[in-house]
């Protein structure tokens, strides 16, 4: 690698001159170089305090005798996007990160490279060009967001939002809510898409043990930040670059990761998109796979009580691992230069996990009250594919967070062409107890694969629907969304898929044990599975596709090329 700097170099004098102008010394120009490439702006409190870490990192770099470039590329919030077409934009952001951290790590070579986010579309967006540019690779994910009034979490603006849009909340609340919802930098306190692919990063090997989750404003993650600096350096010299860490054991041992900790559905697109740029498959059916062979373990919220910030100070990914390593390939390469199971015997041996328990005892509460044993679990994992005649590619489920009287629920379609008009109808009280919601063209093809957050907040904090009505797209949610929530329908309704076949008041069945996701009935009529066949085949043939709002730059080029949420909504 060093030598490919060498002989960029050499090819033209500019590029040492331009380096100089930027007050590198002819000392730097001779040193190793790494890139440090950040998502730091004011675009949300995830990204918010990167710049510091970005900083320890060059510090680290330094120290290990490198010479280290900062480079920026700010990504969004989801947050912001809700309700309005905004939304659209947030997973096509992913790949438009991708590319510009390839581009910045492509003009010129480097010697290894240090990618630093905290949330949901800029972690994956930094794995993925971390496996595409395969060159010595570390990610510093940015911690957790602290904890607010009354274990609260920013995921409170659905109830608030909900409710004040019936008059059932006062100035004062909302007011309260938004000094305290988000009272520090840092990703949001609850195991959402954020928080679950900082897990992944860590649990995939990317991270350096005990990164993901750690609180934003502690000191250790400064210093964390700061090894990872040293570290890149000794990668670099070993030869280790990502595609050595990202290998299949390595996806497995994460999804099992994701099984345990009832990780959000957003993962399904993400991890098989990252191993997508390695030439790696994965099957959703292995998220269904391994959720029926790992105990799930967390007390997190939204399907448990704790925030994310008590599941570190629990033991965090390591502990995780640690109860599930007799399912773990604990051979699998990481950015310490270390196998999985050397970094838990480190750990364990330097006293890692009584440092972070200690934590809990200014809580009072229990380690094991938010981070089970695996004798103690209830379940297992979170996670399952349902297949039938609306989703003969699939559908994704997280079950951790439905209410056992919904695994098995039979009711009627109330169907609906876009999110804000079945918001619309939640609200006005169109939606009846047991009716399942439809929500179609929404798939990344069909309008770019936003989230559903307000939609299942809407049915959630309604007391006469929650624990009743089921919500199906070829859309997807939140992490933090909870309740009976059907995502990722394939083939999407764009492409003529079934789910742009149903109809109002076709009767749907919804059966999570037998992972079925079918139309068995007409105007609430049973009808028999061959019946049904011919229905849908009549339907096709005189369904034409809704005319769709003109699209330009980076939507257009999205919806016109991703592939199959199934097969993980990247660009071809």
């Amino acid at each position: 690698m060093k030598q490919k700097c060498q002989d960029a170099r050499n090819l033209w004098a500019q590029v040492d001159a331009l380096r100089m102008g930027m007050n590198w010394s002819e000392e730097d120009i001779e040193k190793p170089h790494i890139l440090i490439d950040d998502v730091f702006g004011e675009s949300h409190p995830g990204s918010f305090h990167l710049d510091v870490l970005s900083e320890e990192a060059a510090i680290g770099v330094y120290e290990s005798g490198g010479k280290p470039a900062k480079h920026h590329v700010t990504d969004i919030c989801d947050g912001w996007g809700q309700g309005h077409d905004g939304m659209n934009y947030i997973l096509a952001s992913r790949e438009a990160i991708a590319d510009m951290v390839e581009i910045h790590a492509s003009v010129i070579p480097w010697d290894g490279m240090i990618l630093i986010s905290s949330c949901d579309k800029a972690g994956p967006a930094h794995l993925i060009a971390a496996a595409r540019m395969d060159i010595p690779t570390i990610h510093i994910p940015g911690g957790s967001m602290r904890i607010g009034p009354d274990t609260g979490t920013s995921g409170l603006a659905g109830p608030l939002s909900a409710k004040s849009k019936k008059g059932q909340v006062t100035k004062a609340e909302m007011r309260n809510y938004k000094l305290t919802g988000c009272p520090s930098c840092g990703a949001c306190q609850f195991m959402g898409t954020a928080s679950t692919m900082q897990c992944m990063s860590e649990a995939l090997g990317m991270a350096l043990p005990g990164n993901a989750l750690m609180p934003s404003t502690f000191a250790e993650i400064r210093r964390t930040a700061r090894r990872a600096g040293r570290q890149v350096l000794r990668l670099a010299e070993q030869g280790i670059t990502a595609s050595k860490i990202l290998t299949k054991e390595a996806f497995e041992n994460a999804i099992k990761v994701h099984a345990a900790i009832g990780g959000s559905t957003n993962a399904l697109i993400h991890l098989p998109a990252i191993a997508h740029e390695l030439g790696i498959e994965i099957d959703p059916g292995m998220f269904d796979k391994y959720s029926r062979e790992i105990p799930y373990l967390t007390n997190v919220q939204p399907s448990g009580k704790y925030v994310t910030e008590l599941l570190w100070f629990a033991g965090g990914i390591p502990m995780v691992q640690w109860y599930i390593k007799d399912y773990l390939n604990l051979d699998v390469m990481t950015v310490t230069g270390r196998t999985l199971g050397e970094n838990l015997e480190q750990l364990h041996e330097e006293g890692f996990f009584d440092r972070c328990r200690d934590h809990l005892k200014t809580y009072n509460v229990p380690a094991e009250e938010i981070l089970r044993p695996v004798a103690k679990a209830k379940q297992y994992g979170s996670i399952a594919i349902l297949k039938g005649n609306i989703a003969p590619d699939g559908a994704v489920i997280k079950y951790s967070a439905v209410v056992p009287s919904m695994h098995h629920h039979i009711g009627p379609a109330a169907v609906f062409n876009s999110e804000e008009d079945a918001q619309k109808a939640i609200i006005t009280g169109k939606i009846k107890p047991g009716d399942i919601v439809f929500i179609r063209y929404e798939g990344p093809k069909g309008s770019g694969m936003p989230e559903m957050f307000m939609t299942t907040d809407a049915i959630v904090f309604d007391e006469t629907l929650n624990g009743t009505v089921a919500l199906v797209t070829d859309g997807r949610f939140s992490g933090a969304s909870r309740g009976p929530c059907v995502g990722h329908v394939s083939p999407e309704a764009v492409e003529g898929g079934p789910i742009a076949l149903v109809e109002d008041n076709d009767l749907i069945e919804i059966d999570i044990p037998g992972r079925k996701l079918n139309i068995i009935g007409v105007a609430g009529e049973k009808k028999t599975p061959e019946e049904i066949t011919k229905i849908l085949a009549d339907r096709k043939e005189k369904w034409q596709l809704p005319e769709r709002k003109p699209r330009k730059g980076i939507l257009k080029k999205y919806t016109e090329n991703a592939v199959s949420a199934m097969a993980g909504a990247y660009m071809k």
